[in-house]
């Protein structure tokens, strides 16, 4: 498969902080150009659905409780499946001194966010997520795909052991946060500039979380498609208990009118809003635990009327920090784009490779990838990390 890398606005970077943050440097994704799964299914439909029935049926019991950290989980050469009981109501004691955990003595007033309790299964603000991010199609496009998955599972597992070191109070809970689609550069026989994932593959995606008790988020990029017609497609998926749902609006391009890659896209509090709803709907007809719907954002277009967006007791919102660059800059996007709108929980985004390179023309010193103490110092503190 051919991927296009992009960067849709190092070239107009300058030489000073104020111009880097104007460019808003983006999260790079990538584009996959996918010529043999455009219809969002694999031949061999009926292998699929038991390899990804089997593999929610392992991780079902997951939601109450993390990972722990030790000799026999994450840190064993063998993968352990732990599933740790959910059954019981929701702990507000518990609840509520995690919130204030992570608000992190915020003084601005703004968390912790006071809305409605989740209900009892909800794995936030109980586990502190640890996600990989990326595409089985493309080393480029995240850790994920980068790298064999017994050895992608090695290196996600020495960070897990790194952030339940930094913050032991909140158990640490290894995700897998695939592409499910895919922006691309083209517009495909639909015009609609986005690639549907093969069921196939996100079945593996499921066989591999399940080797470490890992949920799953799918990633949505719509291109000039639009949620409503893109994420029922993906729905017996998110009909399983460990399974949830990640947004990208720097894709959404139909407001734009303009290709994926070359400007940044937009959604609104109204799309967030209907995820909220649908996935609302399958949490009380399937009795599932609370999902968690998660958007990222590294200016303020990509999500607009952010401040409208409310979370239910069925699904539980992330704003997650999306942008790469230098530590000054994440940190200052970071309370711009997401702390600044309190909506629920916080999520921050840390790059292997673009958080270590120097933009050209940018006199900066800040070109190392953020520690779990650094992340783990704003406020508030985030409760889901994603590494790409």
């Amino acid at each position: 498969m051919e991927h296009n890398d992009r960067f849709p606005t190092h070239s107009n970077i300058r030489s000073s902080y104020k111009a880097l943050k104007a460019a808003c440097i983006a999260g790079v994704c990538g584009l996959v150009v996918v010529s043999a799964c455009n219809n969002g299914r694999s031949q061999g439909s009926g292998s699929g659905d038991s390899t990804a029935g089997k593999a929610a049926r392992t991780a079902q019991g997951v939601a109450a409780g993390g990972v722990a950290v030790g000799a026999e989980t994450v840190g064993s050469a063998r993968d352990s499946v732990i599933t740790p009981s959910v059954a019981g109501p929701l702990d507000t004691a518990l609840y509520n001194k995690l919130m204030i955990h992570l608000a992190n003595a915020d003084s601005s007033g703004r968390w912790p966010v006071k809305t409605a309790y989740p209900h009892a299964g909800a794995l936030l603000p109980f586990n502190r997520i640890v996600a990989y991010y990326g595409n089985l199609y493309s080393k480029n496009m995240g850790i994920l795909g980068e790298y064999p998955p017994d050895e992608m599972l090695r290196r996600l597992k020495v960070e897990l052991k790194k952030w339940q070191q930094a913050d032991p109070s909140i158990p640490v809970l290894p995700a897998l946060h695939y592409i499910a689609v895919t922006a691309q550069g083209s517009p495909g026989k639909d015009g609609k500039y986005r690639a549907r994932m093969p069921f196939k593959q996100i079945d593996s995606i499921l066989h591999i979380a399940a080797r470490i008790n890992a949920i799953v988020f799918l990633d949505v990029q719509i291109g000039f498609s639009n949620v409503q017609t893109e994420i029922p497609l993906l729905e017996k998926y998110l009909k399983m208990p460990n399974v949830h749902l990640g947004i990208d609006p720097e894709f959404a391009m139909s407001k734009s009118g303009k290709k994926p890659g070359t400007v940044i896209g937009t959604l609104d509090a109204e799309d967030a809003n209907w995820c909220i709803g649908y996935l609302g709907k399958l949490v009380r007809e399937n009795n599932l635990p609370p999902k968690i719907l998660m958007f990222h954002r590294f200016t303020k277009n990509m999500l607009t009327n952010a401040r409208q967006i409310h979370p239910t007791p069925d699904v539980q919102f992330i704003l997650d920090m999306d942008g790469w660059g230098p530590v000054s800059l994440k940190m200052d996007s970071y309370k711009g784009y997401v702390a600044d709108f309190p909506i629920e929980f916080t999520g921050f985004k840390l790059f292997y490779k673009n958080d270590t390179r120097r933009p050209r023309g940018v006199n900066m010193k800040e070109t190392q990838m953020m520690t779990p103490a650094q992340v783990l110092a704003l406020k508030p503190a985030p409760i889901y990390i994603q590494y790409q």
